[in-house]
């Protein structure tokens, strides 16, 4: 960050400070979030705010080879004790917190000691694309959904919301938790689509409106702190890892997008696939061909893998199809008329993973379809784990992890040191937890995230 930049957002901050005080806030957490996907955070009081957004806030880059258990691994551009980083907050996504009195939060974007940006930096990854998304007249709307599993802080009894799957019974128990849940989220100027229960016994669902990739990045975390904040004023634990116990349905962290030229929605009006456009059509030909790769950055734990199960609606076929909540891509028509309504979803991708990696990875692999004139094959109806001929995602890390490192499309995207630092923490993780039972993985990573 160059000096007229950071005087300009040191002025600013000092507003913002002002106004923060007098709203009762005494400090502001900035955030990023790791390669392992865990949110790290340094606090400032909010009368530093000024100058941490002129000089920013120090951190070391080991964090980004630190793995779910707080291990390290090493790569060849990161890790061991030396050097340090300058965390900048994003003053235009500063909020204040509902859910933690007194509290204010930004998402951090991270640079040198010397001002250059940092290559390592997930989200400057996710705003790199979507300029390179700019660049073609092109932009994206994109919106993740948040699963999660409520458990007693207390241990004793069955777990809270354990009515029928979708069940207005579910809802009702945990009634004034999911209303303080939205007080809050509508609070922080968060607008809020859908919250339901979902499948398995105490799991709820929240999806917010779209934003552009890296709003949609901000946007997950701040909806999973949120979260986490209003669950534990009522005595509950939000679990968000990819299973909270093997052998069930797990949580997603499904990835809703839309590809626009101008205002007009690409996914519908044209004479592609369901009545897309040829560009959205290769866009999602080009997701499609990458998704055994992106495995590794949405899907990325070895946890990952217990939810990745068939017809457990978590989308382990690499195919797609309209309306089709068994294909890892499902394209979603909308109404007829209402045609911005008219996206795709990502389903296998879960709670472990980077939001801000997720959102630059599929803007990458898209355009890289684009670029390709790739073309989708034909859609799959029903569910593909009843048919024949259809691809499954990886079925273990370690595949995943080899698609990954064979990915031309994602090393050009990422950067050298940003991919070698991401495929460090997965080959961690797999030798962390190898041996491991399903209950034992489960045990280790579903609080975690």
């Amino acid at each position: 960050m160059q000096r007229p930049e950071r005087e300009r957002a040191e002025s600013a901050a000092r507003q913002e400070a002002a106004q923060l005080t007098a709203l009762g806030v005494q400090a502001v957490a900035l955030t990023w979030v790791d390669n392992a996907g865990i949110t790290r955070v340094k606090a400032v009081p909010t009368a530093r705010l000024a100058h941490a957004a002129r000089w920013g806030v120090g951190m070391s880059p080991v964090f980004d080879v630190y793995l779910t258990d707080d291990s390290s691994v090493t790569s060849p551009y990161t890790g061991g004790p030396d050097g340090d980083l300058r965390l900048f907050p994003d003053l235009g996504r500063l909020t204040v917190l509902a859910g933690q009195r007194g509290w204010a939060w930004a998402p951090a974007d991270r640079f040198e000691q010397d001002g250059r940006p940092y290559a390592g930096c997930q989200r400057r990854f996710a705003r790199r694309m979507a300029a390179r998304a700019a660049e073609r007249g092109l932009r994206l709307r994109m919106g993740f959904e948040t699963e999660w599993v409520v458990a007693r802080r207390d241990g004793p009894g069955g777990p809270p919301g354990a009515g029928p799957a979708y069940g207005m019974a579910r809802l009702v128990e945990l009634a004034d938790y999911l209303r303080d849940v939205l007080d809050a989220l509508t609070a922080q100027r968060v607008e809020v689509l859908q919250l339901h229960p979902e499948y398995k016994p105490g799991q709820f669902e929240v999806s917010v409106a779209p934003a552009d990739p890296v709003g949609a990045a901000d946007l997950a975390v701040l909806v999973r702190e949120t979260v986490r904040a209003v669950s534990l004023a009522h005595g509950l634990d939000a679990l968000f890892g990819p299973v909270v116990a093997p052998d069930t349905v797990g949580n997603g962290a499904h990835l809703h997008l839309s590809l626009l030229r101008g205002e007009r929605n690409l996914c519908r009006g044209g004479d592609g696939p369901c009545g897309m456009t040829a560009e959205c059509a290769a866009f999602l030909a080009g997701v499609l061909r990458e998704l055994p790769a992106l495995l590794a950055l949405g899907a990325p734990s070895p946890a990952s893998h217990l939810r990745l199960r068939p017809s457990r609606w978590a989308g382990a076929y690499a195919c797609w199809g309209p309306e089709n909540r068994e294909a890892a891509l499902r394209f979603v028509p909308g109404p007829p008329d209402a045609e911005d309504q008219a996206n795709a979803e990502v389903k296998c991708f879960d709670g472990a993973a980077n939001p801000y990696l997720v959102t630059g990875a599929v803007l990458a692999a898209g355009l890289a379809g684009i670029g390709a004139v790739a073309e989708l094959p034909p859609p799959v109806a029903g569910d593909p784990a009843h048919g024949e001929g259809h691809e499954r995602l990886p079925e273990s890390p370690t595949a995943a992890l080899d698609r990954f490192t064979r990915s031309d499309v994602l090393r050009e995207a990422l950067g050298t040191p940003l991919f070698e630092a991401v495929a460090a923490v997965r080959r961690g993780e797999i030798e962390r937890y190898e041996g491991a039972t399903p209950e034992e993985l489960a045990d280790a990573t579903r609080g975690r995230y």
